[in-house]
């Protein structure tokens, strides 16, 4: 009976306080404890997303931008509104890569012919792709983060499921590096438009895709032995690094002592 009460009295409360449902209503807290009502003062408000921009202001846009590139990474205004250019990805991965074993890299014909050589072998193996490596896409003004990545991926022949990376951007402000996870439904070539082409303003750059917890089950039995190869490798050298620090201690209290005792009286 209690809870028919409840119900009924929540109901006769939210028709007063909301006599349309088309008038969106600021977040309400109900509690139906002798039919009050609190109003949380708090209230949402959603980010306005920017109004796409004219073919005029993108010419604007374009022409002001080329006007500050210094190579040929131009970009292109298509009649149909949409344009190409170039975007450069730093590649900043800790963790090893999983790659066909025994494949050799991909070659011009490979790429015009789109060719997956990833796909001729089952067999893998990893290794760790170069830190700051940079790599150089020529894109389109539809291409999203996700896209991206997935070609970066392929670039490199790396069959890892392109959900456990994720594309950032990283922009200077007041003589801090501020990082931003882009999400994949971004277009990168916009950003680089409204940034304009100074890299040291707005970088883009691949890292692995953190969530918090690691997702174990997402890595094969491979790369799970791999990294467990890597963690005795990095344990070993932090083992003889404070070997060293204390032997250095060690030696320098030594030669401390011995000068003291070399002292007369």
């Amino acid at each position: 009976m209690g809870i028919f009460f409840d119900i009924r009295c929540l109901v006769m409360s939210s028709q007063r306080t909301s006599p349309s449902n088309t008038v969106p209503q600021p977040h309400i807290k109900l509690q139906a404890n002798g039919c009050h009502l609190f109003q949380n003062v708090t209230k949402t408000v959603e980010e306005e997303k920017p109004k796409a921009p004219t073919i005029q202001e993108l010419k604007e846009k374009i022409g002001n931008y080329n006007s500050k590139v210094n190579n040929c990474l131009l970009m292109k205004l298509n009649d149909d509104g949409t344009y190409t250019g170039f975007i450069k990805v730093h590649l900043k991965l800790r963790r090893p890569v999983t790659v066909p074993a025994g494949i050799r890299p991909q070659s011009i014909y490979d790429a015009l012919k789109e060719v997956n050589l990833a796909n001729m072998t089952e067999k893998r193996t990893s290794f760790y792709l170069p830190l700051d490596a940079i790599k150089q896409l020529h894109i389109s003004s539809t291409t999203t983060v996700s896209e991206v990545i997935q070609g970066l991926l392929k670039k490199f022949m790396v069959v890892d499921n392109p959900q456990k990376f994720a594309l950032f951007k990283q922009m200077q402000k007041d003589g801090q590096v501020l990082s931003q996870k882009l999400p994949v439904t971004e277009y990168p070539l916009y950003l680089r438009l409204l940034a304009g082409p100074d890299t040291d303003i707005l970088s883009f750059v691949l890292k692995e895709n953190e969530t918090g917890e690691v997702e174990w089950d997402d890595f094969s039995i491979p790369e799970l032995q791999n990294f467990l190869v890597i963690l005795e490798r990095e344990e070993k050298d932090k083992i003889q690094q404070v070997q060293k620090k204390y032997d250095r201690f060690k030696q320098r209290l030594q030669e401390a002592l011995k000068e003291a005792n070399e002292k007369p009286g």
